[in-house]
């Protein structure tokens, strides 16, 4: 079997108990399954300390670094937004209207997750809307993103909606299972946002000044592909990767390369997270410290440093063309301050583990386990991608600070 579809090698038997036990449950009542389960009760219990606390920011060394992030407009699609909310708004009831939307700082931001069981029931859930009003809120995607972002955003969706459909377990996964919220006014002029986040998907956008900041991001999906003819959803991220590493010298490999195995006996203790895997910068995580490790990129020649800005423009393509120009202007301009490390092999069918790190951006790519199949060990098949804005800007905190400062 090609892997292109290999992962159908590792469906459970309809009758499994990792699947039987799950049939007929829907968000709410797997919500509750999933505290008394072994496994994600255990992650919930793990991730409680971590549930809204007070902002920092993701830093390198616990010290925020100041003046990152100046209030310049960067072409966000500021009328297109606003519309495409105001429309969504007049689709819903007025306490569907109230239960959407919060305060543009409101500590709700912080409670998107990845995983398929929903830990916070932050504004409306997609699957139980009318479908004039899903599809209207389904409009801030168009609205705010590339379209290519838009297109990997609902094919994201599609695939865990197969997932469930492969597995019958469309009750807790399918195509509308996600969470909206919008925080502030929409608005032309005054500071706003949305966000969305369910299985294998998290956006949270921001709008300030007309600058436009997406940030915390995660991109996943288990599988990849369905069917042989489909396009990987996430390969482009992991054939640029793969080109990076290839660009590098044996020597700058050995030093960005931390751990050889992706599970190493050589790791410390809990370097491996039962759900995030090697992933560091996921969801709960608004606040933790993450030292820069592995290669500095002052190390890199100039084709090395090309292959290093593919892998950015592939990490920036959801946003639309001023925002990404900005993004990419200002990632590269801290490259001599980026590090890149690697967990795995090196090979061209190697799974790995991939962080770029700078004081403005983290990017995460992570070949993980079986969730809903059941391959134990990492497989190309099932992926998670990670972006954050360190140093106090994911959700825009930066730049809404920047703002209230400026009106006060």
């Amino acid at each position: 079997m090609s892997e292109d579809a290999g992962f159908r090698r590792y469906l459970y038997p309809s009758n499994d108990e990792r699947i039987a036990g799950l049939k007929g449950l829907d968000a709410y009542s797997y919500r509750e399954a999933a505290k008394r389960d072994a496994f994600t009760g255990g992650l919930i219990r793990g991730w409680e300390p971590l549930y809204l606390n007070e902002f920092v920011g993701v830093t390198s060394d616990g010290t925020i670094i100041p003046d990152l992030y100046p209030l310049e407009p960067n072409g966000a699609p500021a009328e297109a937004m606003m519309n495409a909310a105001v429309a969504a708004l007049a689709t819903l009831t007025p306490l569907e209207r109230e239960t959407l939307q919060y305060s543009v700082d409101a500590v709700e931001w912080q409670s998107w997750a990845n995983p398929e069981f929903m830990q916070h029931d932050t504004g409306l859930r997609l699957e139980f809307l009318e479908p004039r009003a899903r599809e209207a809120l389904l409009g801030l995607l168009d609205a705010t993103l590339s379209a290519r972002g838009a297109a990997l955003a609902k094919k994201l969706m599609n695939i865990n909606g197969y997932l469930g459909k492969l597995t019958g377990l469309d009750g807790i996964m399918n195509e509308f299972s996600y969470n909206m919220a919008i925080y502030g006014t929409p608005s032309l002029t005054e500071p706003w946002g949305w966000q969305i986040f369910g299985h294998h998907l998290a956006l949270n956008c921001a709008i300030v000044n007309n600058q436009l900041v997406i940030s915390p991001i995660f991109f996943g999906a288990e599988p990849d592909k369905l069917e042989v003819t489909d396009d990987p959803a996430l390969m482009p991220r992991v054939s640029r990767a793969r080109a990076l590493m290839a660009a590098l010298t044996p020597q700058q490999r050995d030093t960005a390369v931390l751990f050889e195995e992706m599970v190493d006996p050589a790791m410390p203790a809990g370097r491996i997270h039962p759900g995030d895997e090697r992933h560091l910068a996921g969801a709960f995580q608004d606040n933790r410290v993450i030292p820069y490790e592995g290669l500095r990129v002052t190390e890199l020649d100039s084709a090395a440093r090309e292959s290093l800005r593919a892998l950015v423009h592939e990490f920036v393509d959801y946003l639309p063309e001023g925002p990404a120009r900005a993004r990419q202007q200002e990632i590269e301009s801290h490259f001599d301050d980026t590090w890149i490390s690697w967990i795995g092999g090196t090979g061209p069918d190697d799974v790995f583990y991939i962080r770029v790190q700078s004081p403005v951006v983290i990017f995460e790519l992570d070949h993980h386990c079986g969730v809903f199949l059941k391959n134990s060990e990492p497989a190309p098949f099932h992926i998670h991608t990670i972006v954050r804005t360190p140093n106090g800007n994911d959700y825009g905190r930066a730049l809404l600070r920047g703002y209230e400062s400026s009106h006060e």
